[in-house]
């Protein structure tokens, strides 16, 4: 048998760090945190614990990659959805609907993330942050802003607070509430992006739960299985 290329070794290094990332999404979410160990999430990505640590410096680094891809892969979603819009007002109102719609329909994911940004580690930039970062500036620039460097963060922060807001424990403030608020800031109609209780284009339902999260996390076959002749 002869040896693999590096090109397929690369894909499978590929493969498996999105089945590590997919799985720490579905075991913190169905879980919680503390109660996910590595080894869970190495089981239900079939992978060795190993590679964990040989991909990432450790548990909270990886589910902060986790969930910041499939804040990335939703956001990407919602803005590209039919019927496409160049409109930067809809897009803005497309990206609060996609960041508020995590908080309402996986609160203990994103409840687990925000608490992980408060650990002493903190915010921890990596590459699927960055991808998030660059949807959220270019919902910016398209908006209308004159100083992007200024209002991305100020948007971030907004975000970020009303997922906090949305999913304090004792004390949560309801959704709509919160999208109104920041449609009003952004000056926003209600009827845009994806408003509660009505059907989103493609057919799913602003209330729905997507439990497969399978679309986000792109582990096609490596090119040795693949059936032979069969082109990428």
């Amino acid at each position: 048998m002869s040896p693999r290329s590096a090109s397929v070794n690369e894909e499978l290094r590929r493969r498996s760090q999105e089945r590590l990332l997919q799985a720490a999404v579905e075991l913190v979410g169905e879980h919680g945190y503390d109660a996910t160990t590595l080894g869970d999430i190495a089981d239900r990505a079939g992978a060795a614990r190993g590679l964990i640590s040989y991909y990432f410096p450790g548990k909270r680094r990886l589910v902060q990659s986790a969930v910041h891809r499939l804040m990335h892969r939703t956001l990407e979603e919602a803005l590209e959805r039919e019927p496409c819009s160049g409109d930067g007002r809809e897009r803005m109102a497309r990206a609060i609907d996609a960041v508020l719609g995590l908080a309402r329909d996986r609160p203990v994911l994103m409840r687990q993330h925000m608490a992980g940004l408060l650990h002493a580690e903190g915010f921890v930039p990596c590459p699927e942050q960055r991808r998030l970062a660059e949807l959220l500036r270019d919902t910016v620039a398209r908006h209308g802003s004159s100083d992007v460097d200024r209002d991305y963060p100020l948007l971030r922060a907004l975000l970020m607070g009303a997922v906090y807001a949305a999913l304090m424990p004792g004390a949560p403030m309801p959704v709509p509430v919160l999208r109104a608020e920041l449609f009003a800031r952004y000056r926003l109609e209600w009827d845009m992006g994806v408003p509660p209780d009505t059907k989103a284009s493609g057919g799913r339902r602003d209330t729905d739960t997507d439990t497969d999260l399978s679309r986000f996390f792109a582990t096609a076959p490596a090119p040795e299985d693949r059936p032979e002749g069969q082109s990428k």
